[in-house]
């Protein structure tokens, strides 16, 4: 029986960890972290999976510290697996599997490496990602890959949509190679990284409006962070507003007009650079309301977003 040391978090984290013991492997100790109390947890635990199945759980600020690497190498683990694990694992401990380190990766490798991949496919207008086991080392996510599952992003589709899409791709792309995994004669490609590229991690000012941009360059930023990530924002009489769902249409504007938002027949509307969207949901300061509330307070003028 092949002994792993999982390092593991969130929904790929669980949805892994369940192919592992399902597959029998002896899961000698699970790397968490603790859950940001700052954070919207939205997503399963992988800490309370294994208490379930009774695996020992450590959640240390830095895994990488001398008396963790100490606990792991006495465990003497065939492999590591790094599921959505958020803190890189340095060559003292990836020296330590005598089968090697491997990691999930949310994108389809060598494209998006780095971090939040699931949300930069969305925002550059991807219509395909996946998810990709392969190789650790000590640059992050450039290791051969053994294992990738491709899902479709469809125009509409949120990064949390997109996101359960690849935890699912995840749980296959494991599961199906696992077995040659265990057995020593899984494939092993390395990555043209001249194919893809380095993305970094994004913060909630990121999701900020450039109104200039076209209509489709702004549903992708709208659906790239929606909830439940922080959202697309803006400002509109004077109010922060939050953007949370757009439909792209057929409509233009009449003439060169200044990105504004309007009411018409009862939905509302966003004039951008180029082209104008649907503004399905929106928040008007901290509040959700409706086109129909927002035309009964303010009537159906065009109103210019703050810049």
């Amino acid at each position: 029986m092949s002994r792993a040391i999982v390092f593991a978090y969130h929904n790929v984290g669980y949805r892994c960890l369940s192919v592992l013991l399902a597959h029998g492997v002896d899961v000698a100790l699970v790397v968490t972290h603790r859950d940001n109390p700052n954070e919207n947890i939205w997503f399963d635990s992988v800490q309370a999976l294994a208490e379930l199945h009774g695996i020992p759980v450590i959640t240390p600020d830095n895994p990488n510290a001398p008396e963790v690497v100490a606990q792991i190498r006495a465990l003497r683990p065939d492999f590591f697996f790094s599921f959505y694990y958020r803190e890189m694992l340095k060559p003292a401990l990836l020296e330590i599997p005598a089968q090697g380190a491997l990691n999930m990766h949310g994108s389809l490798l060598p494209k998006y490496r780095g971090r939040v991949p699931v949300n930069w496919a969305i925002i550059r207008g991807e219509t395909e990602t996946g998810a990709t086991l392969h190789y650790m080392t000590a640059k992050p996510d450039n290791g051969d890959i053994v294992a990738q599952q491709a899902v479709p992003i469809l125009p509409d589709d949120t990064a949390h949509e997109v996101f359960q899409k690849v935890t699912v791709a995840a749980e296959m792309a494991l599961n199906g190679i696992l077995p040659a995994l265990l057995a020593g004669n899984a494939p092993r490609v390395p990555q043209d990284l001249s194919r893809g590229a380095y993305f970094g991690g994004r913060k909630p000012e990121d999701g900020v409006i450039d109104w200039s941009q076209s209509d489709a360059q702004i549903h992708n930023l709208v659906r790239a962070v929606a909830p439940p990530y922080p959202g697309a924002t803006t400002r509109l009489l004077g109010q922060p507003m939050r953007i949370l769902q757009t439909l792209r249409t057929c409509c233009t504007a009449e003439g060169i007009l200044p990105p504004s938002f309007y009411v018409k027949s009862g939905k509302a509307y966003a004039i951008c650079g180029s082209g104008v969207l649907r503004v399905v949901r929106f928040e008007l300061d901290g509040r959700e309301i409706t086109a129909a509330d927002f035309e009964a307070k303010y009537g159906s003028e065009k109103f210019e977003f703050n810049r």
